[in-house]
Protein backbone atom coordinates (compact mmCIF):
# COMPACT_ATOMS: atom_id res chain seq x y z
CA UNK A 1 0.00 0.00 0.00
CA UNK A 2 2.85 2.24 0.52
CA UNK A 3 3.96 1.87 -2.79
CA UNK A 4 1.26 3.99 -4.40
CA UNK A 5 1.05 7.14 -1.71
CA UNK A 6 3.53 8.78 -4.41
CA UNK A 7 1.92 7.23 -7.42
CA UNK A 8 -1.62 8.07 -5.84
CA UNK A 9 -0.39 12.00 -5.28
CA UNK A 10 1.26 12.36 -8.52
CA UNK A 11 -1.75 11.56 -10.46
CA UNK A 12 -4.10 13.81 -8.03
CA UNK A 13 -1.41 16.76 -9.18
CA UNK A 14 -1.14 16.37 -12.34
CA UNK A 15 -4.37 15.06 -13.79
CA UNK A 16 -6.38 17.74 -11.52
CA UNK A 17 -3.94 20.51 -13.17
CA UNK A 18 -6.43 20.75 -16.58
CA UNK A 19 -10.05 21.26 -13.81
CA UNK A 20 -8.23 23.48 -11.58
CA UNK A 21 -6.26 26.25 -14.67
CA UNK A 22 -10.03 26.01 -16.02
CA UNK A 23 -12.03 26.59 -12.60
CA UNK A 24 -9.39 29.51 -11.87
CA UNK A 25 -8.96 31.13 -15.12
CA UNK A 26 -5.71 30.65 -15.29
CA UNK A 27 -3.76 28.86 -18.19
CA UNK A 28 -0.48 29.44 -16.43
CA UNK A 29 -1.07 26.55 -13.87
CA UNK A 30 -1.33 24.22 -16.86
CA UNK A 31 1.83 24.78 -18.46
CA UNK A 32 3.36 24.51 -14.65
CA UNK A 33 1.68 21.13 -14.03
CA UNK A 34 3.19 20.32 -17.81
CA UNK A 35 6.82 21.50 -17.09
CA UNK A 36 6.48 19.23 -13.63
CA UNK A 37 5.60 16.40 -15.81
CA UNK A 38 8.36 16.91 -18.22
CA UNK A 39 10.81 16.88 -14.84
CA UNK A 40 9.34 14.02 -13.90
CA UNK A 41 10.06 12.26 -16.63
CA UNK A 42 14.06 13.59 -16.40
CA UNK A 43 14.18 12.62 -12.80
CA UNK A 44 12.89 9.36 -13.51
CA UNK A 45 15.41 8.77 -15.40
CA UNK A 46 17.92 9.63 -13.57
CA UNK A 47 16.64 7.73 -10.62
CA UNK A 48 17.33 4.51 -12.94
CA UNK A 49 20.62 4.47 -12.63
CA UNK A 50 20.72 6.19 -9.37
CA UNK A 51 18.00 4.01 -7.32
CA UNK A 52 18.38 0.51 -9.13
CA UNK A 53 22.20 0.79 -10.42
CA UNK A 54 23.71 2.98 -7.26
CA UNK A 55 25.25 5.44 -9.97
CA UNK A 56 25.44 8.67 -8.66
CA UNK A 57 26.09 10.58 -12.17
CA UNK A 58 26.24 14.91 -12.03
CA UNK A 59 25.93 15.26 -15.61
CA UNK A 60 22.66 13.78 -16.47
CA UNK A 61 21.61 17.12 -17.50
CA UNK A 62 23.72 16.91 -20.98
CA UNK A 63 21.21 14.23 -21.96
CA UNK A 64 18.21 16.90 -21.76
CA UNK A 65 20.17 19.00 -23.82
CA UNK A 66 21.27 16.66 -26.32
CA UNK A 67 17.26 15.76 -26.92
CA UNK A 68 16.75 19.45 -27.02
CA UNK A 69 19.28 20.48 -29.85
CA UNK A 70 18.39 17.11 -31.42
CA UNK A 71 15.30 18.91 -32.01
CA UNK A 72 16.32 22.25 -32.55
CA UNK A 73 19.03 20.91 -35.68
CA UNK A 74 16.19 18.74 -37.15
CA UNK A 75 13.47 21.39 -37.23
CA UNK A 76 15.99 23.62 -39.08
CA UNK A 77 15.63 21.34 -41.90
CA UNK A 78 12.78 21.05 -41.90
CA UNK A 79 12.61 17.37 -40.13
CA UNK A 80 9.96 18.66 -37.31
CA UNK A 81 8.03 15.90 -37.04
CA UNK A 82 7.48 14.39 -33.71
CA UNK A 83 7.44 10.66 -35.05
CA UNK A 84 11.38 11.69 -36.67
CA UNK A 85 12.86 13.84 -34.27
CA UNK A 86 11.95 12.25 -30.88
CA UNK A 87 13.39 9.16 -32.09
CA UNK A 88 16.76 10.20 -32.83
CA UNK A 89 17.11 12.73 -29.89
CA UNK A 90 16.81 9.45 -27.91
CA UNK A 91 19.04 7.46 -30.38
CA UNK A 92 21.74 10.67 -29.57
CA UNK A 93 21.53 10.60 -25.59
CA UNK A 94 21.79 6.54 -26.00
CA UNK A 95 25.12 6.99 -28.18
CA UNK A 96 26.62 9.95 -25.70
CA UNK A 97 25.77 7.63 -22.42
CA UNK A 98 27.27 4.55 -24.27
CA UNK A 99 30.69 6.33 -25.24
CA UNK A 100 30.87 8.47 -21.66
CA UNK A 101 29.81 5.53 -19.88
CA UNK A 102 32.04 3.31 -21.21
CA UNK A 103 35.17 5.50 -19.96
CA UNK A 104 32.93 6.78 -16.39
CA UNK A 105 32.08 3.21 -15.56
CA UNK A 106 35.32 1.79 -14.84
CA UNK A 107 35.43 4.23 -12.01
CA UNK A 108 33.77 3.94 -9.13
CA UNK A 109 31.99 6.33 -5.95
CA UNK A 110 33.11 10.10 -6.46
CA UNK A 111 35.63 9.55 -9.32
CA UNK A 112 32.22 8.37 -11.12
CA UNK A 113 30.55 11.21 -9.95
CA UNK A 114 33.79 13.83 -11.43
CA UNK A 115 34.11 12.60 -14.90
CA UNK A 116 30.01 12.80 -15.25
CA UNK A 117 30.61 16.07 -14.40
CA UNK A 118 33.50 16.45 -16.76
CA UNK A 119 31.39 14.64 -19.36
CA UNK A 120 28.17 17.11 -18.91
CA UNK A 121 30.42 20.04 -18.79
CA UNK A 122 31.90 18.95 -21.68
CA UNK A 123 28.79 18.94 -23.94
CA UNK A 124 28.01 22.17 -22.32
CA UNK A 125 30.77 23.85 -24.28
CA UNK A 126 30.22 22.06 -27.27
CA UNK A 127 26.76 23.61 -27.21
CA UNK A 128 28.08 26.89 -26.65
CA UNK A 129 30.09 26.76 -29.57
CA UNK A 130 27.27 25.90 -32.16
CA UNK A 131 27.06 29.25 -33.75
CA UNK A 132 24.92 28.35 -36.27
CA UNK A 133 22.01 27.34 -33.60
CA UNK A 134 22.41 30.58 -31.64
CA UNK A 135 25.79 29.92 -29.88
CA UNK A 136 25.84 31.14 -25.89
CA UNK A 137 22.36 32.76 -26.24
CA UNK A 138 20.48 29.82 -27.49
CA UNK A 139 17.48 30.04 -29.90
CA UNK A 140 14.06 30.09 -30.02
CA UNK A 141 12.02 27.26 -31.86
CA UNK A 142 10.04 28.49 -34.76
CA UNK A 143 7.00 25.99 -34.04
CA UNK A 144 6.18 22.97 -31.97
CA UNK A 145 6.70 19.78 -33.92
CA UNK A 146 4.09 17.76 -35.58
CA UNK A 147 2.36 14.59 -34.78
CA UNK A 148 1.81 12.32 -37.75
CA UNK A 149 1.39 15.55 -40.19
CA UNK A 150 -1.20 17.43 -37.75
CA UNK A 151 -0.58 20.01 -35.50
CA UNK A 152 -2.20 18.36 -32.38
CA UNK A 153 0.59 19.51 -30.10
CA UNK A 154 -0.28 22.72 -30.67
CA UNK A 155 -3.22 22.51 -28.28
CA UNK A 156 -2.07 23.09 -24.46
CA UNK A 157 -4.78 20.38 -23.04
CA UNK A 158 -3.44 18.10 -25.87
CA UNK A 159 0.13 18.79 -25.19
CA UNK A 160 -0.07 18.05 -21.02
CA UNK A 161 -2.01 14.53 -21.93
CA UNK A 162 0.62 13.74 -24.19
CA UNK A 163 3.72 14.28 -21.63
CA UNK A 164 1.21 12.10 -19.08
CA UNK A 165 1.29 9.41 -21.40
CA UNK A 166 5.06 9.44 -21.82
CA UNK A 167 5.36 10.26 -18.25
CA UNK A 168 3.08 6.93 -17.59
CA UNK A 169 5.28 5.04 -19.94
CA UNK A 170 8.09 5.85 -18.14
CA UNK A 171 6.85 4.99 -14.78
CA UNK A 172 5.76 1.63 -16.28
CA UNK A 173 8.89 0.80 -18.54
CA UNK A 174 11.27 1.36 -15.40
CA UNK A 175 9.09 -0.58 -13.39
CA UNK A 176 9.43 -3.40 -15.63
CA UNK A 177 13.19 -3.12 -16.30
CA UNK A 178 13.78 -3.41 -12.38
CA UNK A 179 11.82 -6.51 -11.60
CA UNK A 180 13.09 -8.38 -14.98
CA UNK A 181 16.35 -10.24 -14.94
CA UNK A 182 18.24 -7.26 -16.28
CA UNK A 183 16.81 -4.92 -12.94
CA UNK A 184 17.81 -8.18 -10.32
CA UNK A 185 21.22 -8.05 -12.00
CA UNK A 186 21.77 -4.57 -11.40
CA UNK A 187 20.41 -4.72 -7.88
CA UNK A 188 22.88 -7.36 -7.12
CA UNK A 189 25.73 -5.54 -8.21
CA UNK A 190 24.56 -2.77 -6.04
CA UNK A 191 24.71 -4.66 -3.56
CA UNK A 192 27.61 -6.96 -3.55
CA UNK A 193 29.69 -6.08 -6.82
CA UNK A 194 32.00 -9.34 -6.41
CA UNK A 195 28.84 -11.97 -5.42
CA UNK A 196 27.24 -10.75 -8.42
CA UNK A 197 30.39 -11.30 -10.95
CA UNK A 198 30.81 -14.36 -9.13
CA UNK A 199 27.38 -15.28 -10.57
CA UNK A 200 28.23 -14.89 -14.09
CA UNK A 201 26.87 -11.70 -14.49
CA UNK A 202 28.92 -9.27 -16.83
CA UNK A 203 28.52 -6.17 -14.63
CA UNK A 204 29.96 -3.58 -16.44
CA UNK A 205 27.82 -4.01 -19.65
CA UNK A 206 25.19 -4.55 -17.63
CA UNK A 207 25.62 -0.60 -15.96
CA UNK A 208 26.38 0.18 -19.24
CA UNK A 209 23.22 -0.66 -20.63
CA UNK A 210 21.33 1.19 -17.99
CA UNK A 211 23.23 4.04 -18.06
CA UNK A 212 22.12 4.01 -22.01
CA UNK A 213 18.67 3.43 -21.40
CA UNK A 214 18.79 6.40 -19.07
CA UNK A 215 20.23 8.43 -21.33
CA UNK A 216 17.81 7.90 -23.95
CA UNK A 217 15.41 8.39 -21.44
CA UNK A 218 16.84 11.56 -20.23
CA UNK A 219 16.97 12.89 -23.78
CA UNK A 220 13.41 12.30 -24.48
CA UNK A 221 12.96 14.47 -21.28
CA UNK A 222 14.54 17.27 -23.24
CA UNK A 223 13.02 16.85 -26.13
CA UNK A 224 9.88 18.03 -24.26
CA UNK A 225 10.98 20.16 -22.38
CA UNK A 226 12.36 22.25 -25.75
CA UNK A 227 9.14 21.59 -27.03
CA UNK A 228 7.60 23.32 -23.80
CA UNK A 229 9.30 26.61 -23.75
CA UNK A 230 10.03 26.74 -27.31
CA UNK A 231 13.79 27.75 -26.50
CA UNK A 232 16.98 25.71 -26.71
CA UNK A 233 20.10 27.08 -25.20
CA UNK A 234 23.55 25.74 -23.37
CA UNK A 235 22.20 26.51 -20.12
CA UNK A 236 20.22 23.52 -20.35
CA UNK A 237 23.00 21.47 -19.99
CA UNK A 238 24.85 23.18 -17.19
CA UNK A 239 25.91 21.27 -13.81
CA UNK A 240 23.53 23.07 -11.99
CA UNK A 241 20.93 21.66 -13.68
CA UNK A 242 22.38 18.23 -13.09
CA UNK A 243 22.33 18.62 -9.19
CA UNK A 244 18.56 19.61 -9.62
CA UNK A 245 17.53 16.47 -11.23
CA UNK A 246 19.58 14.87 -8.39
CA UNK A 247 18.07 16.83 -5.56
CA UNK A 248 14.33 15.88 -7.29
CA UNK A 249 15.56 12.14 -6.99
CA UNK A 250 16.84 11.91 -3.42
CA UNK A 251 13.67 15.02 -2.36
CA UNK A 252 11.01 11.80 -3.64
CA UNK A 253 13.15 9.21 -2.39
CA UNK A 254 15.85 7.23 -4.61
CA UNK A 255 14.32 4.05 -4.19
CA UNK A 256 10.96 4.48 -6.50
CA UNK A 257 10.46 5.58 -9.89
CA UNK A 258 7.23 6.97 -9.13
CA UNK A 259 8.85 8.96 -5.72
CA UNK A 260 11.66 10.71 -7.75
CA UNK A 261 8.54 12.23 -10.24
CA UNK A 262 6.45 13.31 -7.19
CA UNK A 263 10.28 15.06 -6.07
CA UNK A 264 10.20 16.53 -8.86
CA UNK A 265 6.84 18.16 -8.90
CA UNK A 266 6.97 18.80 -5.24
CA UNK A 267 10.01 21.10 -5.61
CA UNK A 268 8.98 22.58 -9.23
CA UNK A 269 5.68 23.51 -7.29
CA UNK A 270 7.59 25.07 -4.20
CA UNK A 271 9.95 27.34 -6.47
CA UNK A 272 6.65 28.37 -8.14
CA UNK A 273 4.96 29.06 -4.67
CA UNK A 274 7.70 31.00 -3.13
CA UNK A 275 8.22 33.03 -6.34
CA UNK A 276 4.65 34.21 -6.21
CA UNK A 277 5.05 35.27 -3.07
CA UNK A 278 8.51 36.60 -2.17
CA UNK A 279 11.42 37.66 -4.21
CA UNK A 280 13.38 35.79 -1.79
CA UNK A 281 12.12 32.43 -2.85
CA UNK A 282 15.54 30.38 -3.24
CA UNK A 283 17.20 31.88 -0.70
CA UNK A 284 14.02 30.01 1.74
CA UNK A 285 13.96 26.76 -0.09
CA UNK A 286 17.50 26.19 -0.44
CA UNK A 287 18.38 25.31 3.48
CA UNK A 288 15.13 23.63 3.81
CA UNK A 289 16.13 21.50 1.13
CA UNK A 290 19.50 20.63 2.43
CA UNK A 291 17.72 19.89 5.81
CA UNK A 292 15.13 17.71 3.83
CA UNK A 293 18.33 15.45 1.63
CA UNK A 294 20.43 15.31 4.93
CA UNK A 295 17.50 14.05 6.79
CA UNK A 296 16.92 11.12 4.13
CA UNK A 297 20.51 10.63 3.76
CA UNK A 298 20.40 10.26 7.57
CA UNK A 299 17.45 8.13 7.37
CA UNK A 300 18.75 5.63 5.03
CA UNK A 301 22.10 5.13 6.76
CA UNK A 302 19.99 3.70 10.29
CA UNK A 303 17.66 1.94 7.82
Amino acid sequence: MKRWVPVTCLAALLLGAPPAARVLSDPYLLSVATRAAILACAAVSLQFVVGRAGLYSFGHAAFLGIGAYALLILGSYGLDEAAISLPVAMAAGCGFALVTGWFALRTRGVTFIMITLAFGQMAYFVAQSLAAFGGDDGMSLDRRPTLLGYGWLDDRLAWHAAVLAVLGGFLLLSHALAVSRFGRALAAARENEARAAASGFDIRATRLAAYAVSGAAGAAAGWMLAVQSAFVSPSMLEWRNSGELLVMVILGGVETAAGAALGAALLLGAEEALAATTEHGRLILGPVLVLVVLAKVARNRRA
